[in-house]
């Protein structure tokens, strides 16, 4: 289910972009595009396990109506309808992965690095985050925090982490559900855990799951998680209680799926001018104070900025029109339309 995707790593392990981009919204999928035209790479690094940022997060089926040329659309439809436009360009996506530090180089480079060890090199980087990073929201349960890391996770970078485990998914939603499908055939034991007998998940997940149930393969309790054991850092059990009842149910991973908020992250942290936790840009090529970094999206401020996913794609294109002198400053750029350029259309593959 990760759909990580390294396909420029040289062999040191460090992979090297033109650009990275962070953020995997429309708006930073549509970066790539823009920039792509202009034979400009990128990689494509997002804290989410897919691609679509809010869109696919948050209103995957919710329609929208105000995106150009096309009357209805839903948040999933327009993620995917993006992802085929950019296909031609080969982007590398590195999904589950947050940006925890960024710094340049004595060669003008910017090295950024992320919570799950990859090495990124660049020559501009592009701040697509949103509202900023998508952090999932802790249970309150007392004490979790000393498993965290160790026994407790929030999303899952390598299934083989669980694999021999008695495994305890907590929630009703499609992440929920999709890792209980996913890690059932690899867990020692898998329980799922949920305040009521209805999920919030695809149907045909609802029913996989169920199937699962009746035969015993996996197990449901109705409940909430009211307390862990263990020792130094490590669950042997957690407690389930539901109405006066409590169960006791052996546990050495847990996911807990109870959903995202949004905060600023390590961004703030990069020396960026902000201004109440946006970013601000200037019109004419959305970059940031610090050269070389850019930031387009609902995550950068400027006069008269509107929060719609059409000005972000308007961004995307001003922002990629400067970043290109980034990274070919000795190269004459000619602007080009897709309708009667020749050279894009055979780099989009239609002719």
């Amino acid at each position: 289910m990760d759909q990580s995707s390294v396909n420029t790593a040289d062999a040191t392990g460090v992979i090297e972009k033109d650009v990275v981009i962070i953020g995997a919204g429309p708006v930073g999928l549509f970066a790539v595009f823009e920039l792509g035209l202009l034979d400009v790479s990128a990689a494509v690094v997002d804290i989410l396990d897919k691609p679509g940022g809010q869109c696919a997060e948050l209103y995957p089926e919710k329609p929208i109506y105000d995106i150009p040329g096309y009357p209805i659309i839903t948040g999933q439809e327009l993620v995917e309808r993006l992802q085929e436009q950019i296909k031609p360009f080969n982007p590398s996506y590195h999904f589950n992965r947050m940006v925890e530090s960024l710094q340049r180089l004595p060669d003008g480079r910017f090295q950024l690095t992320t919570d799950a060890g990859d090495t990124f090199l660049c020559k501009a980087v592009v701040i697509a985050a949103g509202g900023g990073s998508f952090q999932p929201k802790r249970p309150p349960v007392p004490g979790i925090e000393a498993y965290e890391g160790t026994s407790v996770f929030y999303s899952v970078r390598k299934m083989e982490e669980f694999r021999g485990h008695d495994v305890v998914i907590v929630g009703g939603g499609d992440s929920a559900l999709d890792w209980t499908l996913n890690l059932q055939p690899l867990a020692k034991s898998l329980t799922l855990i949920h305040r009521r007998d209805e999920f919030r998940a695809a149907p045909d997940s609802v029913n996989k799951m169920r199937a699962l149930l009746a035969e015993g393969k996996i197990r449901f309790e109705l409940g909430q998680v009211s307390g862990l054991k263990g020792e130094a850092g490590q669950l042997s059990s957690l407690v389930v209680k539901e109405k006066n009842a409590e169960t006791e149910i052996a546990a050495t991973r847990v996911l807990p799926f109870f959903g995202l908020t949004m905060k600023l992250g390590p961004v703030a942290n990069w020396g960026i001018n902000l201004d109440q936790n946006l970013i601000p840009v200037d019109t004419e090529k959305f970059a940031t104070s610090e050269p070389g970094i850019f930031a387009i999206g609902d995550i950068n401020t400027y006069p008269g900025k509107v929060k719609l996913i059409l000005c972000g794609f308007h961004e995307a294109a001003l922002m990629a029109q400067s970043a290109v002198h980034i990274v070919y400053p000795d190269k004459r750029i000619v602007f080009q339309y897709t309708t009667s350029s020749s050279n894009l259309q055979k780099k989009l593959g239609v002719i």
